[in-house]
């Protein structure tokens, strides 16, 4: 038995290699040596006490946090590997040259030749930790529901701490939290965003930071005021017309503003009255506009919806014996003789007045439309101008004094002039 064994062993030696090197070439052609890369692999830092019980704290630096690894392996093992499975690690203790970790990586329960990432180290700021007390400044996005205004707004807690790298904690310049108020119809605590800030209003990262507000975290109290539409009211006994002309209308615009404010302020709000003091004017002989500012005249407690224009303006209308006056929209001139290649606007003319003596009868029956006009013959080039005005009046009748415009004229595009 034992010569049978031994007998040709040379040739059974060789025979064996054999076998084990064409069952390699075989494994080779079906299940090929590979490589494959996985992007977006997280690095974990490991041993970090090792900075952060000197008082010391570090910062991750040129996005080295997040690194691609290459793998190479059989194919069959490459075509199971996904990126989950892939375990990358940057030990603290092998910090070297006080900013490079060298990155590990391992792929548990696979078999594989070789593993690395790119880039192969993790670059690290070391600096001292620094902790600072900061205001939360309470802000919000979205509108509320229509008919609401915001009214105070108070964070809870109003201040937080925060501990990080000295360099990020002195680039803190206000701390914001941010509630989203979109169809709020009523007082609310609601949660929100905490959002960092530099000098230059760019916003912090807050990962290597740590703070004191737990797992409350911090919440906006939004007060929310009902918006009132209410009358403006005058007190015209102060203003006078001169001898021989007459007040013939006082009106004010807008007729209504709108405020807000608490909710027993605006219950005891029926109108706001301008004092004649704040209308005296005397000795009239044409129309006046009197602007009047209205937050002097609103009960405390109450304020102008944001936007809400600040004035009325009251205009009053003075008349003659004989005379009646007519406003005409700059819309409803008629302009004759505009050159083609310009075009025409009244910067902020709105109307103008006119008055006009004649038979009460004739002035009754008066109507100014298409009978308003400019002649733009001698004007040809573009400019600002003050332009007669012409009206056509019945018999009988004549206007009190000349009456004109300002106009702008401009020189049409290139693609109106085609048109």
């Amino acid at each position: 038995m034992r010569r049978r064994l031994t007998a040709n062993l040379g040739l059974k030696v060789l025979a064996f290699f054999t076998a084990v090197f064409m069952w390699l070439v075989v494994v080779n052609i079906d299940d090929p040596i590979a490589e494959n890369s996985y992007t977006g692999v997280s690095v974990t830092v490991i041993n970090e006490e090792i900075v952060t019980t000197t008082n010391r704290t570090y910062q991750i630096v040129d996005n080295t946090q997040v690194v691609n690894v290459t793998v190479r392996a059989n194919r069959s093992v490459l075509n199971r590997i996904k990126q989950e499975d892939i375990v990358a690690i940057a030990d603290m203790k092998e910090l070297s040259l006080g900013t490079q970790i060298p990155i590990d990586v391992s792929i548990p329960g696979y078999r594989y030749e070789k593993a690395y990432t790119t880039p192969g180290n993790l670059q690290v700021k070391i600096e001292d930790e620094a902790k600072n007390n900061f205001p939360i400044t309470p802000t919000t996005i979205g509108t509320v529901r229509e008919g609401y205004v915001l009214g105070e707004l108070n964070a809870n807690p109003e201040k937080v701490t925060l501990r990080g790298p000295k360099s990020v904690i002195d680039s803190i310049s206000r701390v914001v939290a941010e509630a989203d108020v979109s169809g709020l119809s009523e007082d609310a605590d609601i949660e929100a965003r905490l959002t960092l800030y530099d000098r230059n209003n760019n916003v912090i990262d807050q990962t290597l930071l740590a703070n004191n507000l737990g797992k409350e975290g911090v919440s906006v109290e939004v007060k929310l005021y009902q918006i009132e539409n209410v009358p403006v009211k005058l007190d015209t006994s102060m203003i006078t017309a001169a001898k021989g002309y007459k007040v013939s209308s006082v009106s004010v615009e807008p007729r209504e503003v709108s405020v807000t404010g608490e909710e027993s302020a605006l219950a005891e709000l029926d109108e706001i009255k301008i004092p004649a003091e704040e209308l005296k004017l005397e000795d009239l002989t044409e129309r006046t506009e009197q602007m009047v500012e209205i937050a002097p005249y609103l009960p405390e407690g109450v304020t102008l919806v944001e936007g809400t224009a600040e004035s009325v303006i009251v205009t009053i209308q003075i008349e003659q014996p004989g005379v009646r006056n007519f406003e005409v929209s700059t819309g409803a001139i008629t302009v004759n003789n505009l050159s083609e290649e310009l075009e025409i606007s009244y910067g902020t003319t709105v109307d103008l007045e006119l008055q006009i003596r004649g038979p009460a009868e004739t002035l009754a029956v008066f109507s100014t439309a298409r009978k308003v006009s400019i002649d733009l013959k001698n004007y040809e080039a573009p400019g600002t101008y003050t332009v007669p005005v012409a009206v056509e009046l019945p018999d009988g009748c004549s206007l009190v004094n000349n009456v004109s415009v300002n106009i702008i004229l401009e020189k049409k595009s290139e693609d109106e002039q085609e048109e």
